[in-house]
């Protein structure tokens, strides 16, 4: 019987040997390059695959950038293809127009993909509307960016949330940096500032809304939120 069992292993082995040595090969190929595509993007300190949903605010005179939401660009965009061509229109940007340069129908389909991603994480403020339970609401823009002026720490693309108040009337002298590398963000924002002035299509608005001082007293249980018509309320995160 064991003879027959070996037997059998040597035949199929033999038969078979062929795809698995080549099947192993690939894979050792693919770990290979994914080892040194990862090496590469450490030491370039250049994580395109990554996704980073940044608030900007001015706070007590100092420029604040907090993390809302970073993912792989794969995980939000929910297809392959999609993230790729992110990743690959994404290193278009230049100093001057740190936008990423989509054409207004993929813009609108990837900005829309940012505010799923944004509704799903925090989703109180519509239900407290909707319950008739006192809110705050602020308008807020979105665009896609891939900075690459100035000493960034880190590049990736990011999808900018900034208060259309803000944008549309940023102080004309700079605001104090919590961190130097934060000066590339306030010239990026001045840049922002004057693509929106000309061309608004770039930038996708939401109407956030958030539970008012006391509100989350007198409601049944706590639950924070965004929608397009969208609402958030975070703990901040330094991005």
């Amino acid at each position: 019987m064991l003879t027959e069992i070996v037997d059998a292993l040597s035949d199929e082995l033999a038969e078979h040997w062929v795809k698995m040595v080549t099947a192993a090969l690939f894979m050792g190929v693919g770990w290979y390059f994914g080892r040194r595509r990862a090496h590469r993007q450490w030491e370039k300190r250049e994580f395109f695959d990554r996704l980073n949903i940044s608030l900007n605010r001015i706070s007590d005179g100092t420029l604040r950038i907090r993390t809302l939401v970073e993912k792989s660009c794969e995980d939000i965009f929910l297809n392959s293809v999609a993230a790729n061509r992110l990743i690959a229109t994404a290193q278009k940007t230049t100093a001057d127009d740190p936008i990423v340069p989509l054409d207004k129908d993929e813009n609108w389909l990837y900005l829309n993909a940012v505010l799923n991603e944004i509704s799903e994480k925090f989703a109180a403020g519509q239900l407290y509307l909707d319950m008739g339970l006192p809110t705050r609401t602020e308008t807020y823009l979105i665009c896609l960016t891939n900075e690459c002026e100035g000493a960034l720490r880190t590049r990736k693309i990011r999808a900018m949330v900034v208060r259309r108040s803000l944008l549309t009337n940023l102080p004309e002298t700079a605001p104090r940096f919590e961190h130097p590398n934060h000066a590339t963000r306030w010239r990026t924002l001045g840049q922002l500032a004057s693509q929106y002035a000309r061309d608004p299509e770039r930038f996708l608005e939401v109407e956030i809304a958030v539970p008012a001082a006391g509100a989350a007293n007198t409601s049944p249980g706590r639950s924070d939120g965004v929608t397009e018509t969208a609402n958030a309320d975070v703990n901040p995160v330094q991005a």
